[in-house]
């Protein structure tokens, strides 16, 4: 998806594609583009400068709904522990230090809240992706466009994807700037920033067995060390760390590509599009390995968070 071009090369191989199977269904050999043209009759000489971010956002806009489902089941798996846990007396803790006592279920509770707030940020920015500036082709003032052809696709594409997918009200400034993708993954990188830290507590919280805070058990899933066999390290939580550092990367990708179009076009929306649509796939499968291989089997060591308890002066 990376390349020079600004998407052409993806919007004309879409066309080869459309073309050739069109002239399959007529029984005509594949590359007869003087039967079918991918340019002429498939693009119909339009510019890839509206089409392809216009097809991206809705991309995103679609792609987004499975996220919002395993953040909504990793959410319920939290609060299960939360009601599982909520009698478990622990210390609770600032700056790593003795702080006042809690339970642990009112901790997970408060992990589950603090994904449970981002559910509606992430839905009510699926507007945003669905405002697009199809028919302002090449730099938005509709050259070689029919003046009905904005409106007119627009109710199409919403029949289609069940989206309402509305023109931008500026057209030049809708293809020249990326603000829309650039907000939409700065929603991406705070839900990775949380679940990131949810993660370190949980690493935090599992240490031990014998040395560290041990208050709960993680699932063990892999042997931790080929020189110490015994040891079981929390892998799931370090695998989601990882997944979260990438999409803050890919966040400092997308804000350097967002800055860096000149005049009427921003040629670096292929890298945008790419790193948005790697953060959405990581964060899903993320939250689903976490919920599924890690929160659902989560114990927790009552005597040990007690007993933290009875010895603070807290």
């Amino acid at each position: 998806m990376i390349q020079g071009g600004a998407g052409t090369s993806t919007n004309m191989n879409a066309n080869e594609v459309i073309a050739n199977r069109a002239l399959d269904i007529i029984g005509k050999p594949r590359g007869s583009y003087e039967i079918i043209s991918p340019n002429d009759h498939i693009n119909k000489c339009q510019s890839t400068n509206d089409s392809y971010p216009s097809s991206a956002k809705l991309g995103m806009a679609l792609q987004h709904e499975p996220l919002l489902n395993e953040m909504k089941l990793l959410i319920a798996s939290l609060k299960n522990k939360a009601n599982e846990f909520k009698d478990v007396i622990k210390m609770g803790r600032t700056q790593l230090q003795d702080a006042v006592p809690m339970t642990l279920g009112q901790e997970f509770g408060g992990y589950a809240r603090t994904i449970e707030s981002d559910l509606s940020i992430l839905s009510g920015s699926i507007n945003r992706l669905c405002i697009v500036n199809l028919g302002g082709t090449a730099i938005g003032t509709m050259t070689a466009a029919h003046p009905s052809f904005p409106s007119i696709a627009c109710k199409r594409l919403s029949e289609v994807s069940g989206l309402n997918i509305e023109l931008a009200d500026h057209l030049i400034a809708a293809s020249s700037s990326t603000g829309t993708m650039l907000y939409f993954h700065g929603i991406l990188k705070r839900i990775a920033t949380k679940v990131s830290q949810v993660c370190n507590d949980l690493r935090l919280l599992s240490s031990g067995p014998r040395c560290g805070l041990h208050e709960i058990n993680l699932p063990a899933k892999a042997p931790g060390s080929s020189i110490m066999p015994g040891k079981v390290n929390p892998v799931i939580p370090e695998v989601v760390n990882q997944a979260a550092f990438q999409v803050m990367g890919n966040d400092i990708t997308v804000t350097i590509a967002s800055g860096s179009g000149q005049l009427e076009l921003n040629v670096m929306e292929p890298v945008i599009i790419f790193n948005i649509y790697q953060s959405i796939d990581m964060l899903e499968r993320a939250f689903r390995t976490l919920r599924v291989h890690c929160i659902d089997g989560i114990t927790a060591n009552n005597d040990v968070c007690l007993g933290y308890v009875e010895k603070s002066i807290g």
